[in-house]
């Protein structure tokens, strides 16, 4: 008899960040998420935001530890409605100078920028 197949059901990513609280306000007051969960009420070192199927666990991590020549996660979302999310977020003080809504050569329309930890956030769908 043949095991049944293990199935994929979710992910939830967990980024490096400095300080959980600010990175909470960032993805709640700026890309409207909402709290999932923390770890402790007033200073969370672990802590999760939720915006409709995506779930994003936030770790803190001693400044210490960080290396500045590594390279930060990238998260690609895809979305429904682009336009509508890149409205959303073109008046949050979140983009960067590059971040334009635009066509790739590989087949989607996306638009990025970083996160206050220089998390990469990619938000798109395909052509």
């Amino acid at each position: 008899m043949e095991k049944a197949r293990g199935y994929f059901q979710e992910i939830h990513p967990v980024l490096p960040v400095q300080d959980v609280v600010t990175a909470l306000r960032f993805y709640v007051e700026k890309l409207g998420f909402n709290v999932a969960f923390a770890d402790d009420e007033k200073e969370p070192t672990y802590a999760a935001v939720k915006r409709d199927n995506i779930e994003i666990h936030l770790q803190w991590h001693d400044a210490k530890e960080w290396e500045v020549a590594v390279d930060r996660p990238m998260l690609r979302f895809v979305v429904q409605n682009i336009e509508g999310l890149f409205d959303e977020y073109k008046d949050k003080d979140v983009f960067h100078e590059r971040t334009a809504l635009k066509e790739t050569p590989w087949g989607t329309r996306e638009f990025a920028f970083y996160d206050p930890y220089k998390n990469g956030l990619t938000f798109y769908h395909d052509l």
